[in-house]
Parts: C-alpha cells; sequence; structure tokens
C-alpha cells in the first residue's frame, strides 16, 4: 500500500519542483530582457502570464504588479548606491510633479481595469503593448532632445503626463519606466542615469496606489492562491535583471531593440486574440 502512495506523491513532487523551476526560469528570462534595456522587464512578463501560464486578463494584471512591485523595491536601493541620493535629490521636483498625475491615474487606471469586460481587457492591453514597443523603439533607437517649453506649461505638460502614464502603468501591472523616463528627458533635460532613478521614485507610490485599488476588488484572491508563484517568478527576474545589468552595453541596441519591439508587437497580436 506504501508503495501506491509514494508513487504518486513523488510523481506530484517532481511536476511542482519542474513547474517552479518553469516559473522561475520565465521570470529569469524576462529579468535579463529588462535588464540589457534598463527596465524590469514587466511589459514583457505581462503577455507570458496570459499566453504561457493561462491567467485570465484581470488576474495577470494584478499578478504583474505585484511581481513589478518586488522588483522595484528591490532595485531602489540599488539605484540609489550606483547613483549619489544628492545627485537625484535635487531634482525632487520632476518626481512630485509627475507624481500629481500619475497617483490619480493609477487609481483611476485600477478602477477602469476591475470594470472592463475581459475580452475589452485583452485589447486595451494589446494596443498598450503597441504603444510599449513605440516608446521603447524612439527612446533607446531615437534622440531624445529637451521640449522648450513656459514653467507652466512645463509643469501642467507633467502633470497631464503623469495621469496617462498612471492609467497605462496600472491596467498592464508595470512600473511604467518604459514611459517614465522619456517624458523626463524630453520634459526636463535631465541625464537619463537620473531620469532612471526618478522614475522609480515615481514609479514606487503609483503601484501602491493602483495595488491599493485592486485589492478592494475580488479578483485580488488571485495573489493568496498563487503566492508561491509570485514570489519564484520576482526571484527569477530579480536574478535575471542583474544578469542582463552585467550584459548591459555588450549586446549593441542597434540589434537588441528592433528584436524586443518586434517580440512586443508579436505578443500584442497574441494577447488581442487570446479568448
Amino acid at each position: 500500500m506504501s508503495e501506491v502512495v509514494d508513487e504518486p506523491t513523488g510523481s506530484t513532487a517532481t511536476a511542482r519542483r519542474d513547474a517552479l523551476l518553469l516559473v522561475f526560469a520565465s521570470g529569469a528570462v524576462i529579468g535579463v530582457l529588462g535588464g540589457l534595456i534598463g527596465l524590469g522587464g514587466a511589459e514583457f512578463r505581462l503577455p507570458l502570464l496570459i499566453g504561457l501560464f493561462g491567467f485570465a486578463a484581470l488576474h495577470a494584471v494584478i499578478l504583474n504588479k505585484a511581481m513589478s512591485l518586488i522588483v522595484v523595491v528591490t532595485a531602489l536601493p540599488a539605484r540609489l548606491l550606483a547613483l549619489p541620493y544628492s545627485e537625484v535629490s535635487q531634482h525632487w521636483t520632476i518626481a512630485v510633479n509627475l507624481l500629481a498625475g500619475s497617483l490619480v491615474g493609477a487609481w483611476l487606471g485600477a478602477s477602469w481595469a476591475t470594470r472592463m469586460h475581459s475580452r475589452t481587457l485583452y485589447r486595451v492591453l494589446a494596443g498598450l503593448l503597441v504603444l510599449i514597443a513605440a516608446a521603447l523603439a524612439v527612446s533607446h533607437l531615437g534622440h531624445l532632445g529637451t521640449l522648450e517649453l513656459p514653467t507652466v506649461a512645463r509643469i501642467a505638460a507633467a502633470v497631464a503626463a503623469g495621469v496617462g502614464i498612471g492609467i497605462v502603468a496600472a491596467l498592464m501591472g508595470v512600473a511604467g519606466g518604459e514611459l517614465l523616463i522619456p517624458t523626463i528627458v524630453l520634459l526636463f533635460g535631465v541625464d537619463i542615469k537620473v531620469a532612471g532613478s526618478l522614475s522609480l521614485m515615481v514609479s514606487l507610490p503609483t503601484m501602491l496606489v493602483a495595488f491599493a485599488r485592486y485589492s478592494r476588488d475580488d479578483s485580488f484572491q488571485i495573489l493568496r492562491t498563487n503566492t508561491r508563484f509570485v514570489f519564484v517568478m520576482a526571484a527569477g527576474s530579480i536574478a535575471g535583471t542583474v544578469v542582463g545589468g552585467l550584459l548591459l552595453g555588450v549586446v549593441p541596441s542597434a540589434a537588441l531593440i528592433p528584436l524586443l519591439t518586434a517580440l512586443l508587437l508579436i505578443s500584442s497580436v497574441k494577447v488581442w486574440r487570446h479568448q
């Protein structure tokens, strides 16, 4: 009798181990892709959660948001160590301007996501993947100058951009760095490394607001039933981001960015067609 019981138990344990290895490896690949371009990789994680792991649109967004939050919390101290706090803090008004809009946008985006029909959300996510692909191509292959605007117009533009970015970040479950960094460079003309640190400072409270809104919806239960999944994939993403960061500059952007852009566009088509 014991042999009959032990065999399925062993098979189940092996299957669980293999499944967790797949989750970790998927997170690591996503992290490497993000690390190669200086981002967290959540834009690549979302279609994977839907296509490979079979989560419904809203569940995938909430899981992606939780993992993005873990990755950003981990990345922020490391980023501040690489770039002195004093160098970032002198630009605190930029973060405040963007946060004035992004916090509102995050709440709105999360509210809309919880009310959308699943099919509609798939279509919205597919469109946003195209937007992220375009932003990725422009920010890494194009030349980002600085818009010459009066101070009042610059502040208004930053708040408006913050609202839009907050909505996108909440709807996709991403940190929003893909949009925040070029926005900061375009509107305020700061160095792109400083812009990267500022984007993290804006992303964290923005994600917390969206997370708080999602916690009020019944779909938030998906986190409680997939806690191990979240932490294993997040751990893989963090490890992959470190590796990708070490490889940053090894792979030329001229070859990498078109490939990643194409990957996002293909993912958008698959998400659009997802039932």
